[in-house]
């Protein structure tokens, strides 16, 4: 996983994208714009998670006025999401956002569209040019017969053109769809024809269940191709839930690290240790340690050994105990109700000491 489309650096705030930075995770609050310590704490509570830019969406002139406080009072870069009212994203620009979100199917059309560009280049904040599926200009859909990857593609191309126009450069685009198959082929399609950064996502992708699922199998696919430079996981549920899933998407692929990896096997008759149990204890007790450690709770010995010797802080289990093994080496076996104690001292030793090397 050494390979990346080449593109373009914008800055987003304190955070770059694209131009071979970071791919960066992103999310969305969902509370109301307009209650400003709501919005604040949940932004607070997605950096904790590891969120490095989030979104906040600006419905009208009130939201704009809550918008500044919430911009000045967030610890991570904060873009206006505007749509329909193109002079609300104005005045995101004027209040300090640190950058503007529109989408070309609904913003107004070409004047508009240059009214808004024109605003951030005069204060040096990008702009994302988001193109979904679901709100496609009317003439793209029918000249395509829909919202195919090629509709995307163009409505996204078109919006160059206007970027171009405005000598705007500081933009990043991205195509989405609920449907994995057409968001990942308009987001080929666009990185075979230009080089500005993409923000990658699958739109609508569903519950905790099945938008995790659907997200991965479309992030996975692009990043795996080298195409993505920030991304955001659109579930239906509590933003924090989609920050970690897309560090973990990024931590399976090997792009990025944040905190441990776990890893455990999922059982089969020949294991004697309450392995679901011990996993989920373990995880959540190490859930926000800052050192990327690999964590192993295996079950038996067909595996557990080698993997849990591969890990920083791993345990193979037997019956009613578990042999923990720390990089490499066997340290100790310990009585089944002690695992979940002893990984986490183990590894919370490491990180400690990782910590002081740094």
């Amino acid at each position: 996983m050494t390979f990346r489309e080449r593109t373009r650096r914008i800055r987003v705030g304190t955070v770059f994208v694209g131009g071979g930075a970071p791919v960066s995770v992103q999310s969305m609050t969902n509370t109301d714009t307009g209650n400003v310590r709501a919005t604040v704490s949940q932004i607070r509570s997605l950096a904790r998670e590891g969120c490095e830019i989030v979104r906040v969406a600006v419905p009208d002139e009130a939201a704009v006025r809550a918008f500044r406080r919430i911009r000045s009072a967030s610890p991570i870069p904060v873009i206006a999401d505007v749509h329909f009212h193109h002079r609300i994203a104005v005045a995101c620009a004027e209040a300090g956002a640190d950058g503007l979100r529109i989408n070309p199917g609904n913003i107004g059309g070409e004047a508009r569209t240059l009214e808004v560009l024109r605003a951030a280049r005069a204060r040096r904040i990008p702009v994302r040019i988001g193109v979904n599926a679901g709100s496609l200009e009317k003439d793209l859909l029918d000249r395509h017969g829909g919202p195919t990857p090629k509709a995307l593609q163009e409505s996204a191309a078109r919006a160059v053109r206007l970027c171009e126009k405005a000598r705007f450069t500081q933009v990043k685009f991205s195509l989405k769809a609920s449907d994995v198959p057409t968001t990942v082929e308009a987001y080929r399609l666009f990185a075979k024809r230009f080089d500005y950064p993409l923000h990658i996502g699958v739109t609508e992708a569903g519950t905790i269940f099945s938008g995790t699922v659907r997200s991965s199998v479309g992030l996975g696919i692009l990043l795996a191709e080298g195409i993505g430079d920030t991304l955001r996981v659109s579930l239906t549920g509590p933003p924090e839930e989609e920050v970690r899933v897309g560090w973990q998407i990024l931590k399976s692929l090997g792009i990025r690290q944040r905190g441990p990896d776990f890893l455990s096997c999922p059982t089969c008759g020949r294991v004697s240790i309450d392995v679901a149990g011990i996993a989920a204890g373990v995880e959540r007790r190490l859930a926000r340690l800052p050192v990327p450690l690999k964590i192993a709770v295996m079950g038996c010995a067909v595996n557990g050994p080698g993997e849990a010797r591969e890990a920083d802080v791993g345990v193979a289990g037997g019956k009613g105990v578990g042999v923990l093994f720390v990089r490499g080496k066997v340290v100790k076996t310990v009585k089944e109700k002690d695992i979940v104690a002893e990984v986490v001292r183990f590894a919370e030793r490491l990180s400690a000491a990782g910590r002081r090397g740094r």
